[in-house]
């Protein structure tokens, strides 16, 4: 049986490799995708969430988010690393669907209630919208199956800051209220993600195999190898959000260790993921990572495509 997923998402140049391949592989029951600022604004991130799903052929829902921490105040979306409106060069595109009538924190809510035991919320952006889902209705800590994030670091350091990774850097206190509550929580962050690189040559690859979707993604991802040139000096990119997506159903290919963790959220040191030294709850934080299996199922999934 395919697993449950609502991806909560700023598409964004390796969140749109991350829903495309949810959409495509088969043990993945992608049910809604909800929108967040941080690569892009939420407006865009909700329009270009939308388009994903209309390029892939999936109808199911996508719900805007937050427009701005829940604390702090706004920081600078990425348009450096993603482009202006989130995939690279490409002009927007408009598509033809509408937002759903719920929020992000409500739908998030509502899904989990509807299908309790059985929903993974993969967050690939700020935390946000997951700490808001929680003040919402705080017992779908008891209902969800898991929550898998992609942010944060525990030894490999920062890449907005030395110490701090973006999505954690974005909004601290929401990481922080995640972190804390008492539910079943995996850190895919910067100590494996920045181990699974792919390369232009095998983006190409993509396009060929599959014109339409790895096409797309060939395309918007040469903004993405340009910036790696210049911030990373080499010219491919790291599968942040990918890796999270295929830690759901392969954690075998991921090694964990538990730490219970808090988020700095003040001085030099904002974002930084550090272990925690009151009663919280242990998470699974990602500290070891078969590249080579994540990077070959990514690209046979997205080859499998139209």
């Amino acid at each position: 049986m395919a697993t449950k997923v609502i991806i909560d998402t700023d598409p964004g140049v390796d969140d749109a490799m991350a829903v495309l391949f949810a959409c495509l592989h088969p043990e993945i029951e992608l049910i809604g995708l909800t929108s967040i600022f941080g690569n892009v604004t939420t407006n865009i991130a909700t329009r270009n969430a939308r388009v994903l799903l209309e390029l892939a052929g999936s109808d199911v829902p996508v719900a805007g988010g937050a427009q701005k921490p829940i604390v702090q105040a706004s920081k600078e979306v990425a348009w450096e690393v993603h482009g202006h409106d989130g995939f690279g060069t490409l002009p927007p595109i408009e598509p033809k669907t509408l937002p759903h009538r719920l929020s992000a924190a409500e739908f998030i809510c509502a899904e989990v209630n509807k299908h309790p035991g059985e929903v993974v919320l993969c967050p690939v952006g700020p935390l946000t919208n997951i700490a808001l889902a929680l003040e919402l209705d705080p017992t779908i800590t008891e209902k969800v199956k898991s929550v898998t994030v992609m942010g944060g670091s525990l030894a490999e350091g920062g890449n907005v800051t030395s110490y701090a990774e973006a999505n954690i850097w974005q909004d601290p206190e929401a990481a922080d209220k995640v972190f804390a509550a008492y539910w079943d929580v995996t850190m895919v962050g910067l100590d494996v993600t920045h181990q699974v690189k792919c390369t232009p040559d095998e983006f190409t690859g993509l396009a060929e195999a599959s014109p339409k979707l790895g096409g797309f993604l060939n395309k918007i991802s040469q903004f993405y190898f340009d910036f790696h040139i210049e911030a990373n000096g080499f010219r491919g990119c790291y599968m942040h959000d990918p890796a999270a997506v295929i830690s759901i159903i392969r954690p075998e290919f991921f090694g964990t260790e538990p730490k219970a963790l808090t988020v700095v959220n003040d001085g030099e040191r904002v974002g930084e993921t550090v272990v925690a030294n009151d009663n919280r709850p242990d998470i699974a934080v990602c500290l070891k990572v078969d590249e080579e299996a994540v990077r070959s199922l990514f690209l046979e999934t997205i080859k499998s495509g139209s």
